[in-house]
């Protein structure tokens, strides 16, 4: 959908629109719901932060900048900020990005095999929710949503060199927290991203 006929349908949805409304709900809900179900790791807490997004878009369409970026870009933006107050009110915004390297394995299973009766997809799952919301957000925006550095930047509010940094730190905790269940060697970062060693 071009971002013209976005603005147009914005306006006509702040009007009350529920046609418009619907159009571009329907345009970008999967996107966004997959975003918040991705930072929060609960579905329920994903379908109330998509519907909050979409009402903040309709009822203050004005904070939407078309020169600034797309409308997805504006209500990924939105989602983020969402689930980071949801964070907070949780008490857990002193893990909002954890700088510490030394993080101990998420799973410290004594003796047998750790992999027993957990699905990968779970234990990966388990993983990415255990990041530090910061760190998650550039993982998901960069290796799920596929996004390049600079849309992750503008939508985070920081510059290219903090979103490499996060997304760093994020994949050395992720390779730490599934060490236990796998021994894999380290998987080559996608193209225009160094993954530098902490040696």
């Amino acid at each position: 959908m071009a971002s013209q006929d976005e603005a147009a349908l914005l306006a006509k949805a702040a009007k009350a629109s529920s046609e418009a409304f619907l159009a571009l709900f329907e345009a970008h809900r999967e996107a966004i719901f997959r975003l918040a179900w991705r930072l929060t790791g609960r579905q329920d807490v994903a379908e109330d932060l998509t519907q909050e997004s979409f009402l903040r878009l309709v009822r203050h369409p004005q904070r939407f900048d078309a020169g600034r970026g797309s409308l997805r870009q504006y209500l990924y933006g939105v989602v983020r900020n969402l689930a980071r107050q949801h964070w907070q009110a949780q008490g857990r915004e002193a893990a909002l990005d954890d700088n510490g390297d030394d993080a101990a394995p998420l799973w410290a299973v004594p003796g047998g095999d750790p992999v027993a009766a957990v699905e990968v997809a779970g234990v990966v799952q388990a993983a990415l929710a255990a990041l530090p919301l910061l760190q998650r957000e550039a993982l998901v925006l960069f290796e799920l949503e596929e996004l390049p550095l600079e849309e992750i930047a503008a939508i985070v509010g920081a510059d290219v060199g903090t979103v490499k940094s996060r997304l760093h730190r994020a994949r050395e905790r992720l390779r730490r927290s599934l060490a236990p269940y796998w021994n894999q060697t380290r998987e080559p970062a996608r193209k225009g991203v160094s993954d530098e060693s902490t040696e």
